[in-house]
């Protein structure tokens, strides 16, 4: 059903066919009863018990919605009924802004991925605010993502994710400190161990005022050197961060296409090993002892199981959700529960991080 619907979508340039479908997605939102009997059929395809908890919240399951689909928190219910454990919205900016000049967002099929630079587009925090005040249905965590606005020079970058903090911090069940976006000038500076320890100081010191023990992630770019990932690992552990989200776009090129020299962040199935990556090295790091939040390149539940194996706890799915539709948590679910059967694992919680271990073996692939 959904491969009709995308060819339909993807006759339309990438943005409009977005604004389509988040207009689709919060018209869902609006029909309670109907959201609720999506998500329970969803839920149900999964064979075994597949919890897990990070950082106190527990998820139905570990595929989760990363931030960049739904900016301004305007479509939350559609996509929880989609079955996703958790959703995160933004990435959020105190102000409004437009973004950056159009066209800027590439679908690339032939690899199953898109370019984007789209700026942190959105309609900033009070908007974000309004919508998620009142929300009655909360069937999983809700995420919120925060950045600076683009003409916040970078000495003054902390006072804008502490008004981030002020507006929907209290609103969240977890907050996420964006700091590896490429498309926002300067703003992967911000995690240098100096930089990243002040930012982080100065978001916790607000988060303990206005929601006290509201977990805090950050999320990291999956270009960072093996030693700069140690680094970002020690600072996180230092801050007592309750982990990271691993990781961003990348503005690496690992093919020839049309679109390939246009500037901007490659998100889909060609950052699934770049991040594979990090978040193995994030986890041997610190030791298993900071979780982790794996994203990139997942369309699969083979692609959760390598993220899992890495040493991943929640898995977030974007790119995946574009290319692959609404059913795709109900097929993940159903075959990641067969994978850990086939492997001998009693739940997901003792995968977690078996790839990330000296000598570990590589997973078998289906």
């Amino acid at each position: 059903m959904y491969g009709f619907t995308r060819s339909l979508l993807f006759t339309l340039p990438p943005e409009p066919a977005h604004r389509l479908g988040m207009s689709g997605l919060a018209a869902l939102g609006r029909m309670p009863s109907l959201c609720q009997s999506m998500r329970e059929r969803t839920l149900r395809q999964a064979p075994m018990d597949l919890s897990v908890e990070l950082a106190g919240l527990r998820f139905a399951h570990p595929v989760a919605l990363a931030a960049g689909l739904d900016k301004d928190a305007e479509a939350v219910d559609g996509l929880f009924a989609c079955g996703f454990s958790a959703v995160e919205i933004g990435t959020v900016t105190p102000k409004p802004q437009p973004g950056n000049p159009k066209p800027r967002l590439f679908r690339l099929p032939e690899h199953r991925a898109v370019i984007n630079r789209m700026g942190f587009n959105n309609h900033g925090a009070a908007t974000a605010a309004a919508h998620l005040t009142g929300r009655a249905w909360k069937p999983g965590p809700l995420g919120v993502n925060i950045g600076k606005n683009k003409d916040t020079p970078l000495e003054r970058a902390v006072d804008d994710y502490v008004a981030c903090v002020d507006a929907l911090a209290p609103l969240g069940d977890y907050v996420v400190v964006n700091a590896s976006s490429p498309n926002t000038p300067g703003l992967r500076t911000l995690q240098e161990p100096e930089q990243l320890s002040a930012l982080l100081r100065a978001v916790q010191e607000r988060m303990g005022q206005v929601a006290p023990g509201t977990p805090l992630f950050l999320k990291i770019a999956p270009d960072l050197t093996p030693e700069a990932v140690d680094e970002v690992v020690d600072v996180a552990l230092e801050r007592g961060l309750s982990g990271l989200i691993a990781t961003n776009t990348t503005i690496t090129r690992p093919f020839e296409h049309k679109h390939s020299k246009e500037a901007g962040g490659l998100s889909g199935a060609p950052v699934r090993e770049l991040s594979n990556a990090v978040i193995r090295r994030a986890y041997q790091r610190s030791r298993g002892t900071l979780p982790l939040i794996g994203v990139g390149g997942v369309f699969t539940a083979q692609d959760v199981y390598e993220k899992l194996r890495a040493g991943a706890t929640v898995v977030q799915v974007y790119t995946g959700f574009i290319y692959e539709g609404p059913g795709m948590v109900g097929r993940i679910l159903m075959d990641l529960g067969a994978l850990l059967a086939r492997d001998g694992f009693a739940s997901v919680r003792d995968v977690i991080g078996v790839d990330a271990h000296p000598g570990a073996p590589v997973a078998a692939s289906p």
